[in-house]
């Protein structure tokens, strides 16, 4: 018994159910990880602040470990951002860091946070444990199940079946690992000894860590030797050669790359991802089977809700209203091709778990709007793999396509208000000709209207500097809202001075009945950070809108994917390009690669219809916007009268600039001083003046 006490005393991590394999890595990580496991029922908040510390001395080893300085003050959003922006974390593993800081903040300054908060960010931190082990330590590290705590004495129905299924799966991994689990009784006999283990690892850890003492002193000595370390880790890694350096990222970013969560653990993402979009998301507190239900006022998931078709993983419900079908994958499962699921689950969805009789509000569906997830942010090299895909099944053109982030309640409710066909048919019942343009500036629009009734999210149009393109987008931004076709545009501009411009020009070209725009709408100007739910047009620059969408404050709410359905983009060609008047953005962009790549996700960012206006379209700009759909080029406007040509139309020639001058041998220039090169009858163009 003495013994045991001293090897306890010694290293009472060790005999952390989850956090063990971190002990002799780093010491200051499993502490805060046991410290979390025993405190999930007893102290929930306790254990989230425990999770928040965990993710911040994680953040700050990696950052180390691949000689990343820490900069004063810096925040854990910082810090996350710029590991990202090396490759090290993406935006998955990102995801569950976030999770700790936010319920850690949480619980810190609201007091919020429940035991199942507690468990399901204890099971992200032990999934973070074992990512920094595969990225750093051992890529071919396998850790065995994630080991749930006993019991509490008293717990929602919710948690002890999530507690259960936990356990279901340690006793299938025991099985897997011995072969035996054949029969029913096996099984059970395996989970038993599944769970009597756990219980066991959880009593050794509470004795381990009560002889162990937590003091303030102990505390602080393992902060000290952990900033100690930090020091001497980079210190080293900036010695090191540069090479040795990068094949340290490179088996971070493998170890990113491959990182694998079970269905349970995705799930904790798509909840997470859900909430932060503004519903109430708790696949198991909010499910069908566990009493979830509509109600007035409430935006919910409620996951497995029954179908015809299956039980299908989320509805969303507005109030009373099923808005929306969500179909939940593993990682490495198609998203795109799930949207078929969702459908099936549409068509068949009535309140009774019976299809309707006949007549689905929206042709054969019974539910709007589809989605189909991984959990996986959007990225453009694995698209059929990664983002939320998004289909509006009320038109039979429509197609499914990713977005970064979750609609908001409001922004689908928005969105469920609109009737597209309607505004196509109003915007071509209702000529052009009112507005103050000239011909091809009417043709202009009535591609763009055409392109977007055939459904297009893309378009250019590509027309000679000094045509009139701020005019133009003023009166296609007039008709798209007139029309309703659109409830709210963004005219992004790549310089203040061009957003001024246009914003002036929204104040003063008179429209119908001689009012301005800004007269007609609520117009946001460059000063603005965000549109109001009246606001139909929003001025911003490129560079404010990756600020807003990229170095977001500690506990700001993210830029919604719904705030714009179309974005006007001037001068779309220049919006990548870096100069003077970007200079405060050089710390968040090294190089004019990684700005446009930013530039790009500010674009992709809003599920919205992008018209681009240049007068050059190059290679990047049609990748974006696609080929124009249509020009009015240079030659053509010189032609119809409304551009001179850059050649004058009478050429004045002259002795001298046709024949030159001419030095005769011996000529010392004397003469240029004693003539003067505008004197006429000087002999200036022929031979030296005499």
């Amino acid at each position: 018994m003495t013994e045991t006490k001293a090897t306890t005393q010694a290293s009472p991590t060790l005999l952390s159910p989850n956090f063990r394999h971190l002990s002799k890595l780093l010491p200051l990580l499993a502490h805060h990880g046991a410290k979390a496991e025993r405190a999930v029922f007893d102290d929930p908040l306790s254990a989230l602040f425990r999770l928040r510390l965990f993710g911040e001395v994680l953040a700050q080893e990696v950052a180390a470990t691949i000689g990343l300085a820490l900069e004063p003050r810096e925040s854990q959003l910082d810090l996350l951002r710029r590991l990202r922006d090396v490759g090290v974390i993406d935006f998955e593993v990102a995801d569950f860091f976030h999770a700790l800081r936010t319920r850690g903040n949480d619980a810190v300054h609201e007091g919020r946070g429940t035991q199942r908060d507690a468990l399901n960010a204890l099971r992200m931190a032990w999934n973070l444990g074992n990512w920094f082990q595969r990225a750093f330590k051992n890529p071919s590290y396998k850790s065995g199940p994630f080991v749930p705590p006993p019991d509490p004495q008293e717990a929602e129905v919710a948690l002890l079946a999530e507690l259960a299924g936990l356990r279901q799966t340690v006793a299938d991994h025991e099985a897997q690992v011995t072969s035996l689990a054949e029969t029913v009784e096996q099984k059970e006999l395996m989970r038993a000894q599944a769970e009597a283990m756990a219980k066991i690892a959880y009593e050794n850890l509470a004795v381990a860590l009560d002889l162990a003492g937590e003091t303030e002193a102990r505390a602080a000595k393992l902060e000290e030797e952990f900033q100690a370390k930090l020091e001497a880790v980079r210190a080293k890694v900036v010695a090191a050669p540069k090479l040795d350096v990068d094949a340290v990222i490179q088996m971070a970013q493998q170890a990113t790359h491959s990182f694998q969560l079970d269905e349970s653990d995705t799930r904790l993402l798509i909840d997470a991802q859900l909430r932060a979009a503004g519903w109430e998301a708790d696949s198991v507190a909010l499910s069908y089977r566990g009493g979830g239900r509509p109600s007035k006022g409430r935006n919910v998931a409620i996951a497995e809700w029954p179908t015809a078709s299956g039980p299908a993983d989320y509805i969303l419900f507005a109030g009373l209203t099923p808005i929306a079908v969500v179909e939940a994958k593993r990682k490495a499962t198609d998203v795109a091709g799930a949207i078929e699921q969702a459908k099936r689950y549409s068509k068949s969805f009535s309140f009774t778990g019976e299809p309707a009789a006949e007549g689905a509000p929206w042709g054969e569906f019974g539910i709007p709007f589809l989605f189909a997830t991984n959990g996986r942010p959007f990225l453009r090299q694995l698209k059929t793999k990664s983002g939320i895909w998004f289909l509006d099944a009320r038109r039979a053109t429509n197609h499914p396509r990713p977005l970064e982030d979750w609609y908001t309640p409001q922004g689908l409710a928005e969105l469920l208000k609109q009737d597209s066909e309607k505004a196509d048919a109003r915007l071509r019942a209702e000529s052009s000709d009112y507005l103050p343009l000239r011909d091809y500036q009417h043709a202009a629009i009535a591609a763009v209207e055409r392109a977007i009734a055939a459904g297009r999210q893309d378009m250019l149009l590509a027309m000679a500097t000094g045509t009139g393109k701020t005019r133009l987008a003023l009166c296609v931004i007039y008709r798209l809202l007139k029309a309703g076709r659109f409830r709210r545009v963004l005219f992004l501009v790549d310089r203040t001075a061009l957003g001024e411009q246009a914003h002036n020009a929204f104040k003063d070209v008179r429209l119908e009945s001689l009012q301005t725009l800004t007269e007609i709408y609520d117009v946001k100007g460059l000063g603005d950070l965000q549109p109001e739910p009246d606001t139909r047009l929003h001025v911003a620059t490129v560079q404010g809108m990756v600020r807003r969408l990229m170095v977001a404050s500690d506990g700001g709410a993210p830029v919604p994917v719904d705030w714009y359905d179309c974005i006007v983009v001037d001068e779309c060609h220049r919006g990548y390009a870096l100069d003077q008047e970007m200079s405060d953005l050089e710390v968040e962009f090294r190089s004019e690669a990684e700005y446009l790549s930013k530039y790009r996700r500010v674009l992709d960012h809003f599920d919205a219809v992008r018209i681009g206006l240049t007068a050059t379209p190059a290679l990047h700009t049609t990748e974006i916007f696609g080929p124009p759909i249509y020009e009015y080029g240079y030659r053509q406007a010189v032609i119809d009268g409304y551009l001179t040509d850059h050649e004058p139309p009478i050429r004045i020639l002259t002795k001298l600039n046709q024949e030159g001058i001419h030095w005769s041998a011996g000529a010392d220039g004397s003469w240029l001083r004693r003539c003067g090169p505008l004197r006429s009858g000087s002999g200036w163009s022929g031979s030296a003046c005499s």
